[in-house]
């Protein structure tokens, strides 16, 4: 079954109130900086304050109770999920929390990170996350590297260094997994696994390679080198969606299941789109060089993706 984007978004905002009721009863004691932050999904830990050395994510753990600063590195064991999109202080109710990590952010094998958000991805405590106002920055001053996650999704955020994502995802499929499966509300139980890059600045390269789930996009983020799409199998038919982009190198790529420089015009069908094509200040190679088709059967091109 077909999963549009901002479907995927507004079941994932949905969500966020249970996220956020659970994670306001989490007890302030958490906030005493351990390098290991643990919790479940009813009971996740807490990131606050000020880390100075590396942080490890081990189970469920998020950033409400105002910003959290991780001065080494951080990282996301293997099955951990860190919601770092929160705007506000949920805790106090002033204030806004948001994440910085001066280090590297490691995202290993089956783990799931929610890094930003922002009016495109609506914050886990805006209000009315169908009409989103509230936004919640998040940086790295190092690289963003995920080796076989479940799903990643950056909004709204700063990476100085290089984003890799390599192998990963739910499988081809939409079916929802792992703790995507606890997002979404009565009606709209789960939600599909996907990764995502919006609204957002990455200095060196952005790689997805070997991914294998729902949907996949890069939606109007800046790419201070390469953006290269390889080897990925998306089980969504609009996907993989690279729309808007500046990027100051080369798109490449090659051999995914399809890519899209445009979005569609509706959510009851793939045809027909509105082209969103992307600025690249080098070549475009591969499946991305040619604007994708507007309408069903239509041409590639003739304008570049």
């Amino acid at each position: 079954m077909r999963k549009s984007r901002q479907v995927l978004l507004y079941w994932l905002s949905a969500g966020s109130l249970a996220i956020g009721v659970m994670a306001i009863n989490v007890s302030l004691a958490a906030a005493k900086r351990p390098v290991t932050c643990s919790g479940t999904f009813e009971s996740p830990g807490l990131l606050v304050g000020t880390y100075t050395s590396n942080v490890t994510v081990d189970g469920v753990c998020v950033v409400n109770a105002g910003p959290a600063l991780v001065e080494g590195n951080l990282t996301l064991a293997p099955g951990a999920a860190l919601a770092a999109a929160f705007a506000l202080n949920d805790h106090t109710g002033n204030d806004s929390s948001s994440l910085t990590v001066q280090g590297n952010l490691h995202v290993q094998q089956g783990a799931t990170l929610f890094l930003g958000c922002n009016a495109h991805f609506a914050c886990l405590d805006d209000p009315n996350p169908e009409n989103p106002t509230l936004s919640s920055p998040g940086a790295v001053s190092g690289n963003l590297s995920e080796q076989q996650p479940l799903g990643v999704i950056v909004h709204d955020s700063t990476i100085n260094g290089n984003v890799q994502e390599v192998g990963g995802g739910g499988g081809l499929t939409c079916e929802p997994s792992g703790i995507f499966a606890k997002l979404g509300n009565p009606e709209h139980p789960g939600t599909p696994v996907y990764s995502d890059y919006e609204d957002s600045s990455i200095q060196g390269n952005l790689q997805v390679i070997g991914l294998t789930s729902c949907w996949l996009g890069v939606a109007r983020v800046q790419v201070g080198g390469n953006l290269n799409m390889l080897h990925n199998q998306l089980a969504d038919p609009d996907a993989i969606e690279i729309l808007a982009n500046q990027i100051s190198g080369n798109l490449l790529c090659q051999q995914n299941s399809r890519v899209w420089d445009s979005a569609e015009e509706n959510f009851e069908s793939l045809f027909p789109r509105v082209p969103q094509p992307n600025t690249v200040n080098g070549h475009r190679i591969g499946q991305c060089a040619l604007a994708s088709p507007t309408t069903e059967g239509g041409p590639s091109g003739p304008g570049p993706f």
